[in-house]
């Protein structure tokens, strides 16, 4: 049997180069931006040809149907949420309840293990599951141009587009998409005037004899997390619409040996899709979003979930036996993209070098440093937004300071020696990847303990399909205190607006980003705003004059959020499976 992929479904393809003149660094400061394992490339301690494979999966390789060639072996992998984080980074890990750091992901990296694992099994599928060119500067400032090169040269197999891939308007997303020499999947999401998909709702795959096919379905909430601008001229709907359908024909018409839905959805959703009668017949839910670091799959009643972690630390590895059309064994890891283990890739550096050129000499300033680590893992409180909402206090001088609950933004963790890191403007880009006008308005206590029982159902609802993928919204000027598990509307215990219990009559000033596309009425999903007006500098201005003047700076959670049930270090919105954020 030939092993070769080939895929059918419809896509428009066309590759994308960014060109520019250097701008002044040179490839030895280039490659130490790579991170400290990659430094002298070529003479670290790696493992970079013939990856041997361990565990389950070995012994699979290795079994008489497999060699008889009775059953065959087709490795599926998987990344997500990349969020245009393509260098070696810290990244955050909870052991034994603490925080330990450690250096991962890189694309010359990353590279270098996708190659070693595709030479272990030619019967290879290499998949991505969205947000990935959103999320750090060379995105932001290409508007996604420059990933595209990068994630091609890796030769992705297929793609989905995630919420976060509709930031740069419609027509970015499909000249961005497009770009991508993989085909694409997408079934709900649909051209507003035509009604049409704008992406191929399912596509499948010849491996190894077997059929696969992959359905792809994008958060249905994304208009409503997000500002609604990012949206315009594209409708979506809910899974249920038409996965069936799609089901149907992959199994019937098609006749697919596995099905796997591919999506951006976030682990709650997921969960709660793999429960559904709708669904049965999908083998596998891929799915994305909320960055969980799934090391077994969660088995619902139909489907089993996986998520591959976030900024290509990880990479999802799924072994599957196949014999007489049914699956027969199954093997699955959550893989580290480890530095230390993996050399770089020397096409992947130069492309990488080339791919900064134009951004070097502006993303590289310094603005200050900090003394303790930035980060976001956690649900309900983080050091990075404080940062965020105190710096808006200062410069702004509201009543309240607010930052919405993003998720993406690696952590920086000061030097052991100097007990600082630099925050560069390439680092602000990642915590503030879309630099939003400062506004502020005036809301009566009663708005804000109105909004706040909606920003915790969003997070916490008990009805998964309406819970949004990012953490509880951050804060500066109020604290609360609140219970996950009460009732919609009833999970507020206390608020207190600079150290006084909240007047419900009272008017409070507040300070936010806009959001694109909302009217002046609302501002962070507060609707009803009165005396809105933008205050005629960006956030990116305030973090810059915030770093010049307190550097360096020492963030830390402070107790402005606390639930009476569960910890400040909660790391999942999920609840009730065998999984914990690790």
């Amino acid at each position: 049997m030939s092993s070769r992929k080939k895929h059918t479904g419809s896509c428009t393809c066309h590759s994308c180069e960014i060109t520019a003149k250097a701008t002044g660094q040179s490839r030895k400061e280039f490659i130490k931006t790579l991170g400290a394992a990659t430094v002298g490339l070529g003479l670290l301690p790696v493992t970079t040809f013939g990856m041997e494979e361990k565990g389950k999966a070995a012994e699979m390789a290795r079994s008489q149907s497999i060699k008889s060639g009775k059953a065959q072996r087709i490795t599926l992998l998987h990344t997500a949420d990349i969020h245009g984080q393509v260098m070696v980074h810290d990244d955050f890990f909870w052991e034994e309840g603490k925080a330990v750091y450690k250096k991962r992901g890189g694309f010359a990296h990353l590279k270098t293990m996708i190659n070693e694992l595709r030479k272990n099994n030619p019967n290879t599928l290499l998949i991505d599951g969205g947000d990935c060119f959103q999320g750090s500067a060379i995105a932001a400032l290409s508007q996604g141009q420059a990933l595209i090169p990068l994630m091609n040269n890796i030769n992705y197999d297929l793609v989905l587009p995630g919420n976060w891939e509709v930031v740069y308007g419609k027509k970015m997303l499909i000249k961005d998409m497009g770009a991508y020499h993989a085909p694409k999947v997408c079934g709900n999401m649909f051209h507003a005037d035509s009604g049409d998909l704008i992406f191929p709702p399912y596509q499948t795959f010849y491996l190894s004899g077997l059929k696969i096919g992959f359905l792809g379905y994008n958060d249905p909430l994304t208009p409503i997390r997000q500002s609604p601008a990012y949206s315009n001229g594209i409708h979506f709907t809910q899974p249920q619409n038409n996965i069936a359908k799609y089901i149907n024909i992959l199994r019937d018409q098609e006749k697919c040996d596995i099905v796997i839905a591919l999506t951006h959805m976030g682990l709650a959703q997921q969960l709660n899709l793999a429960n559904q009668p709708f669904t049965e017949g999908v083998d596998y839910i891929f799915g994305a979003d909320t960055h969980e670091r799934i090391r077994q799959p969660l088995k619902g009643k139909y489907s089993q979930v996986t998520e591959p972690g976030s900024f290509a630390s990880f990479i999802a590895k799924l072994d599957i036996v196949i014999e007489d059309g049914k699956i027969k064994d199954e093997a699955y890891e959550l893989m580290e993209v480890d530095p230390e283990k993996y050399k770089a890739d020397e096409e992947m550096v130069q492309l990488l070098e080339k791919t900064h050129e134009p951004y070097n000499k502006e993303i590289k300033r310094v603005l200050g440093k900090t003394t303790t680590p930035l980060l976001r893992y956690f649900v309900i409180e983080t050091p990075m937004d404080n940062l965020i909402t105190d710096a808006l206090m200062w410069k702004a001088k509201p009543d309240i300071a607010l930052s919405n609950g993003f998720r993406f933004c690696p952590p920086l963790v000061p030097d052991a020696k100097t007990g600082t890191a630099d925050i560069t403007m390439e680092y602000l880009w990642s915590m503030l990847p879309v630099n939003s006008d400062v506004k502020m308005a005036k809301v009566t206590g009663k708005q804000l303990t109105d909004w706040l029982e909606n920003e915790m159902e969003n997070v916490f609802a008990t009805d998964a399909t309406k819970r949004f993928g990012g953490w509880l919204i951050r804060f500066k000027g109020m604290t609360i205190n609140f219970t996950i598990a009460a009732e919609k509307g009833k999970r507020l215990n206390k608020l207190m607006i600079t150290d006084k219990p909240v007047d419900l009559d009272r008017t409070y000033s507040i300070v936010a980003c806009e959001r694109e596309g909302d009217p002046d009425s609302i501002l962070c999903r507060i609707k009803d705003v009165t005396s809105a007006h933008q205050l005629g500098y960006k956030l990116h201005d305030v973090m810059e004059e915030y770093l010049a003047v307190h550097s360096p700076v020492s963030p830390k959670n402070d107790g402005r959020a606390i639930a009476t049930d569960a910890p400040a270090t909660l790391l999942t919105q999920v609840e009730g499976v065998h999984y914990q954020f690790r």
